[in-house]
């Protein structure tokens, strides 16, 4: 497991070097990590197959904040994809409502969901202005890398 303050340290080195992104391996875990609207700390599993190692490390750290929103889909409306692999959480805690719902507003800073990894809790931002249209997934799905959790109607 990672520990706290060594997190704190990288991100303090971040900072220090005025870094946007910072990966780092050791054995069979790496974490992520990336400053900016949106961005999360996400310790992540490394696949145990040479050949598979290439696409999913390089997916998860490819893009900048803010490209879980995706292209344009029929009759103008926005997709908001997954960052990560996690379990999809739809309200702050059972008992709470959800985040969203089917005819809510949002801002780019409204935050849509939770997605969990590996005990880290990431809130997720809509990175858009409009209208939730469709949740596409339920409360404590788990969801891969670029899944659609949302559809979103942009304000014009």
């Amino acid at each position: 497991m990672v520990e706290i303050d060594r997190i704190r340290d990288l991100v303090a080195m971040m900072k220090e070097h005025e870094l946007s992104e910072l990966e780092l391996r050791d054995g069979d875990q790496v974490i992520v990590i990336k400053r900016g609207a949106g961005a999360a700390v996400v310790p992540q599993p490394v696949p145990v197959a040479p050949s598979a190692a290439a696409g999913p490390a390089g997916a998860s750290v490819a893009g900048a904040a803010g490209d879980h929103l995706a292209e344009a889909v029929d009759d103008g409306l926005l997709t908001i994809r997954s960052p990560m692999v996690g379990m999809f959480y739809a309200a702050p805690d059972p008992d709470s409502p959800p985040f969203v719902t089917p005819g809510s507003l949002v801002e780019p800073d409204t935050i849509v969901c939770i997605i969990e990894a590996m005990k880290v809790f990431n809130e997720i931002k809509a990175d858009v202005a409009g209208t939730i249209e469709q949740v596409l997934v339920r409360n404590e799905q788990p969801v891969e890398y670029g899944q659609a959790l949302f559809t979103v109607r942009p304000r014009r």
